[in-house]
């Protein structure tokens, strides 16, 4: 079965702290997972989880409770690509309660969710909780920093039936509130672990408070048509360099917590498929996301603790990738954590407008609700849409809709030849996803 299921990840074989956790996990007590941002910790979760789901049992058996919509999204996708024949759903703000609802109709064996919409659905009865017996508390360090203490203590004292809890941490805790349940467990701590230090440049890029926005452009620019993640402490800052980067019509996104789920989750998918090389961001996307390697960060301003500046430098240089990390520092500027010297950065010399990526994300007005799948799209994109398969990049497909990446050259060439064709019998509605 393990070699199956390793088979559809495409992964060879575990690493070292997944094999312990999964070795932990079989003795059948609770576990504390501590590992960075980046190390695999979902498989090193999800394995337990599935060895404890029994076939023959209806109903929702195993609950995993994360702290954001964009990780429950992820560990969904990824249990869904084990291909285990187990249901799996997910719940969260954002995500239309009716559709949930229906869902539960015939139950999954696997919920994950959001403490606040899982609390949701237990007062209102709309699932049965009496058969879980898997509990697995992800983030929990952050889960508990965006003050979800209340909706977890009252969902955890809700389940009777648990036999093993697993909790997930990318930084160690002095205590594990009572709440939670977890008794005597057995500690997985891969935290100082040499084999997932990332091979990380860091460099520092000085300028003044008035020459930052210039300072940044000139920065990307030197960077190029490279993935990049740039992190701020604020939204309105990612707002203001998002405005600066259209002035200069450089193709990019924006994610933050003010934004819609929907532009969160669309920008997080562009991002995915590399039809945008730039994400701006406030440290919401520092941790348990779901998006590529990433070759570079640049700190616009950095975060006010190491504990932040570490999780958000886990982006990039992951599993034995490298990465670089650039520091915008202004002169007066004084980080504790920012220890030995670091590199400065030349700016010096001309640097051109990077290229737009060669992907475009195409957005289709159906899914999974449509009955509609990966192969239904390829398929009326090579047969319809006369493209070649090297034309086609990345497929999501959501509940009421679906994103592909197409090569930029051909869009205009599909959008003409889509215009009046069905998928599933069905004229759909197909567009540059904006």
């Amino acid at each position: 079965m393990l070699e199956k299921v390793l088979d559809n990840l495409k992964i060879k074989s575990l690493n070292e702290m997944q094999q312990a956790a999964v070795a932990a996990a079989a003795k059948g007590k609770d576990i504390v997972l501590l590992a960075p941002t980046g190390s695999g910790k979902t498989i090193g979760f999800l394995l337990p989880v599935l060895e404890n789901l029994n076939a023959d049992t209806k109903g929702v058996q195993a609950l995993i409770l994360v702290p954001s919509r964009e990780l429950a999204l992820q560990i969904e996708q990824v249990f869904k690509q084990m291909s285990t024949g187990f249901k799996v759903n997910c719940c969260y703000g954002g995500h239309p309660v009716k559709t949930e609802r229906n869902n539960f109709e015939q139950p999954p064996a696997v919920l994950i969710g959001t403490p606040g919409r899982i609390a949701y659905h237990l007062r209102k009865e709309n699932f049965d909780e009496s058969a879980i017996t898997t509990l697995v508390l992800d983030e929990f360090d952050k889960a508990l920093e965006f003050g979800f203490q209340e909706d977890m203590a009252y969902i955890i004292g809700n389940l009777k039936s648990l036999k093993q809890r697993i909790l997930t941490s990318a930084t160690a805790m002095d205590v594990i509130p009572d709440f939670t349940g977890v008794n005597a467990p057995l500690n997985i701590d891969f935290l100082k672990d040499v084999k997932v230090v990332p091979d990380l440049k860091l460099k520092k890029v000085m300028t003044t408070a008035e020459d930052k926005l210039d300072t940044l452009f000139e920065l990307i620019c030197k960077i190029g048509n490279k993935t990049t993640l740039i992190f701020c402490n604020h939204r309105e800052t990612v707002d203001r360099i998002s405005d600066l980067l259209i002035d200069k019509d450089l193709a990019h996104d924006i994610f933050h917590g003010g934004m819609e789920q929907d532009e969160r989750e669309r920008a997080l998918l562009k991002f995915r498929n590399g039809s945008i090389k730039i994400l701006i961001t406030t440290d919401l996307a520092s941790r348990g996301l779901d998006i590529p390697e990433v070759e570079y960060i640049i700190h616009y301003q950095l975060p006010y603790t190491e504990d932040a500046f570490l999780h958000r430098n886990g982006r990039t240089a992951r599993m034995n990738a490298k990465g670089t990390a650039y520091l915008m520092i202004a002169d007066d500027e004084k980080y504790p954590f920012l220890k030995g010297d670091i590199e400065l950065e030349n700016l010096k010399g001309q640097y051109e407008l990077p290229k737009d990526s060669q992907w475009q994300t195409l957005y289709i007005a159906a899914g999974k609700k449509d009955k509609v799948n990966k192969i239904d799209i390829v398929g009326l994109l090579l047969k319809k849409g006369g493209l070649q398969k090297e034309d086609v990049g990345l497929i999501e497909v959501k509940d009421q809709s679906s994103y592909v990446a197409v090569k930029r050259k051909m869009v205009n060439k599909v959008l003409t030849a889509l215009t009046n064709e069905k998928i599933k019998n069905k004229k759909v509605k197909i567009e540059i996803a904006m």
